[in-house]
């Protein structure tokens, strides 16, 4: 497999077992930087009643592909480039899924991100976030506290992100917390619903 990720090894299953009701409920997902496509292929594998569209970077395309084609699911379709910052699909999901990316990207891509949620969204779809958050600028753990350090290092726009500060952008999307779910090494799965 090509950029085979360990985290996503040690977490695919965890997410899916929180997800799955979610999940059960759509058929059109959009992954926002599925990277590997782990996570897209393990939770395809086991609902077969989804159509899975993996979506990465212009650069991250060929290895992405690759994989899915080497998987050979029915229900995940061919990767397809999406940049938040202005290269969207033009239609509409039951479900908007991302993990790990919000503390890659810069502040002003996350804003991006979801000044696009509402219009991709299907009425009552859902927007899932996954991966470490703090909360009133305090984070969860001192290893969140550590990756932050090891983040800014490499790039001063990325960072944990303020729960808070992503649920006010939800809001102005007419997105609605569902909930929030404490998961495995100190990471959090945000599940909101378009109204």
């Amino acid at each position: 497999m090509h950029n085979f990720s360990d985290s996503c090894q040690r977490n695919q299953q965890p997410i899916l077992e929180q997800l799955k009701p979610w999940l059960q409920q759509s058929v059109e997902v959009l992954e926002i930087g599925s990277g590997s496509g782990q996570h897209a292929l393990h939770f395809s594998r086991a609902l077969a009643t989804i159509n899975w569209q993996c979506t990465d970077r212009a650069m991250w395309l060929a290895a992405l592909q690759a994989n899915i084609q080497e998987a050979a699911l029915d229900n995940v379709r061919p990767a397809i480039e999406l940049d938040v910052d202005g290269v969207w699909p033009q239609r509409q999901f039951d479900m908007i899924y991302t993990a790990n990316s919000l503390h890659i990207m810069g502040w002003d891509s996350v804003q991006a991100l979801f000044n696009n949620l509402a219009e991709h969204l299907h009425t009552s779809g859902y927007f899932c976030c996954y991966g470490p958050f703090k909360y009133n600028g305090e984070f969860t753990s001192p290893s969140n506290a550590n990756f932050e350090n090891w983040l800014k290092d490499r790039d001063p726009q990325s960072g944990v992100r303020d729960f808070e500060a992503l649920q006010a952008l939800a809001e102005q999307q007419q997105l609605n917390l569902v909930t929030d779910i404490p998961m495995p090494a100190n990471n959090q799965l945000l599940i909101w619903q378009k109204t």
